[in-house]
């Protein structure tokens, strides 16, 4: 009896011990695609974020002493895998937030996560309606959906054109990836046509993209004034070759964020130069954030990736996804306990709470990457900011001010998009108490 007794509480001290180690550690999902026709753009995007995760563990020792983990899932950008990958890290202890990196995999996790209580972050992608949160509990899709950034679009040609009067009878072609990620712009695509009278022309793409000659066949016999492209991965550089070999000019071409990066014009060089898109954040690696990556990761031989590709366009973007987790870690510290292992459900509150203004921007190292972002708990998106940047043959050169994305406009969208979506799904909108909770 007392040798059982020993054993057990040899056993209970062990896992007292192992309580508190887990009690220390913040633990990051990361989906990942690292192979398949996406990998040249999913890649640098995965390793920015293990690097932030990595540069705040060595710099700063954690978040107030809690240590971060990460474990990566790779997808292969395919919504099942993407689903198995989320039910496998979902209750790994310490799970702060999910970012799926795919519009599919959104879709699909959205049905999710009210009932096991983790947020998703999807930065510039995902369901444009979710912007709503007192619709969309767990949402955040900060910085930007697919409907401000087709809206700033429409507002860069309107301004090149001489005003929006000037887009009447005008014929715009939006190119499309064939799928959740390529369709959600068109909602809003189609309204600011009704209200400018242009004609929008819809040229679906096969997923991934590399056949391309159908569409590029249409775009030469319907001669648009302006081709939109809603790409990614392989597509992006397989439209440019094509746009190119069809001599339609790349200064009339606009891609969305995803397809304004070093993979998608690098292959084609010389033959993308006059080539537009939008900007979400800056690249170099001037930033001071960049360079305490390279010092704390990189120069230590723990970065994941090669170090020149440190600072472009979606490793930087990588970066400031983790940061947006990081911060909602830290701000929910600041309610739940500082050196404390937040809940899921407390890094939704972080995430509904950001107050990232120019000062803290500074302070965190991102002076000149982004825009300051302040959430609530009806805004999920915090910032409706992007410029446009333009491709000279070697390097993106920002060829814009800062646009934002017409609020009067989308907001009537979102609350109908979200009422619709609430119907369907037998759900109703929260109560103003639960914005306190």
């Amino acid at each position: 009896m007392r040798l059982r007794s020993i054993v057990m509480t040899a056993l209970l001290g062990v896992a007292a011990s192992g309580a508190f180690a887990q009690a220390k550690e913040q633990f990051f999902p990361l989906l990942s695609y690292r192979t398949g026709p996406y990998a040249p753009n999913g890649t640098p995007w995965a390793n920015g974020k293990q690097d932030y995760l990595k540069m705040i563990n060595a710099r700063d020792g954690g978040i107030n002493g809690v240590k971060l983990t990460f474990e990566e899932c790779e997808t292969g950008y395919a919504t099942d895998k993407g689903v198995e990958c989320y039910e496998r890290l979902k209750s790994r202890p310490g799970a702060a937030l999910f970012d799926p990196q795919a519009t599919g995999i959104t879709f699909a996790l959205t049905e999710k996560v009210p009932n096991d209580k983790i947020p998703l972050i999807t930065l510039g992608y995902g369901l444009s309606v979710s912007q709503d949160g007192n619709a969309f509990k767990w949402n955040f899709p900060i910085m930007g959906s697919y409907w401000t950034g087709a809206d700033i679009l429409i507002q860069h040609i309107a301004k090149k054109e001489g005003g929006f009067d000037k887009l009447k009878g005008k014929k715009i072609a939006l190119v499309y990836h064939d799928s959740p990620f390529g369709k959600e712009p068109i909602p809003l695509l189609q309204e600011r046509a009704k209200m400018h009278g242009f004609q929008l022309e819809l040229i679906p793409v096969t997923a991934p993209g590399v056949e391309q000659k159908a569409a590029w066949l249409q775009v030469r016999q319907q001669r648009p004034d302006y081709v939109l492209l809603w790409g990614w991965g392989v597509m992006n550089s397989t439209a440019l070759k094509e746009a190119q070999a069809t001599g339609y000019p790349r200064d009339k071409m606009y891609g969305v964020w995803w397809a304004g990066a070093e993979p998608d014009v690098k292959d084609v060089g010389e033959g993308a130069k006059g080539y537009n898109a939008l900007a979400l954040n800056t690249s170099g690696q001037q930033p001071k954030v960049i360079q305490d990556i390279l010092k704390y990761v990189h120069d230590k031989g723990q970065g994941t990736g090669p170090r020149d590709e440190v600072g472009s366009v979606l490793y930087t973007r990588g970066v400031i996804i983790q940061m947006l987790g990081v911060e909602a870690v830290r701000r929910a510290q600041e309610r739940y306990g500082k050196g404390k292992v937040m809940t899921g459900e407390q890094v939704r509150w972080g995430l509904e709470n950001l107050a990232l203004d120019q000062k803290r921007l500074d302070a965190l190292g991102f002076n000149g990457v982004l825009r300051p972002i302040s959430t609530s708990c009806q805004d999920h998106m915090g910032s409706t900011w992007a410029r446009i940047h333009t491709w000279d043959g070697k390097k993106w050169n920002f060829s814009s001010d800062w646009y934002e994305a017409d609020e009067q406009i989308i907001k009537p969208m979102v609350k109908t998009g979200a009422e619709k979506y609430l119907a369907d799904k037998k759900m109703e909108r929260r109560q103003p108490a639960d914005c306190q909770s």
